[in-house]
């Protein structure tokens, strides 16, 4: 396969909904559910426009809920691929809620989830590159890059962390938490 690249801002997906009743929750915000629906649909749409496949969500990342989202926001969520690897993209997705009444804007979110392209056969498949045109589009990519390294340094440490807390029972830490010990 001849290897192809896009720009950033080939593939950008900006996607508005109007946030109605029935996505409230029992303390009257809108439910975070709905708002993770509407990220990964807004995930898929642009990683699927850069690599022209299909495409599945493989992880999520860094979903912290900023500030609530009220009934009567338009909630606007623009999502760019920020990196590529041979079958994966890192889609960025920024949340905006708009209130019409009070003429604000807030953030309410700023997440980062995988997708990898899959073919007809369901396997996955090599997507274009990434034309990288300004400083801050290369700090994002370099910043994936940190964050999968990260990332790989954290799952070791906390598979040591899980074998020693089986071999060696931790009691002390447990002192000061809300658990009781019945062995």
């Amino acid at each position: 396969m001849e290897e192809n690249y896009r720009e950033v801002s080939y593939s950008q997906t900006i996607v508005s909904e109007l946030m109605i009743p029935a996505y409230a929750n029992f303390g009257g915000k809108i439910h975070g559910g709905i708002l993770l629906s509407l990220m990964d649909k807004v995930a898929y749409a642009c990683a699927s426009k850069h690599a022209s496949n299909y495409c599945v969500t493989v992880s999520v990342e860094n979903v912290d809920f900023i500030a609530p989202v009220e009934v009567g926001e338009m909630v606007t969520l623009t999502a760019i691929i920020i990196y590529v690897g041979k079958s994966s993209m890192v889609v960025r997705i920024n949340v905006i809620a708009e209130n019409f009444l009070a003429g604000t804007f807030k953030t309410t979110n700023t997440s980062y989830f995988t997708m990898v392209a899959k073919n007809k056969a369901g396997k996955p498949t090599q997507v274009p590159g990434l034309i990288l045109k300004n400083k801050e589009e290369i700090k994002r990519f370099l910043e994936v890059i940190k964050r999968k390294e990260l990332k790989t340094t954290y799952k070791k440490e906390l598979q040591n962390a899980r074998l020693s807390l089986l071999v060696i029972p931790e009691e002390k830490l447990l002192e000061k938490e809300r658990c009781q010990l019945i062995l």
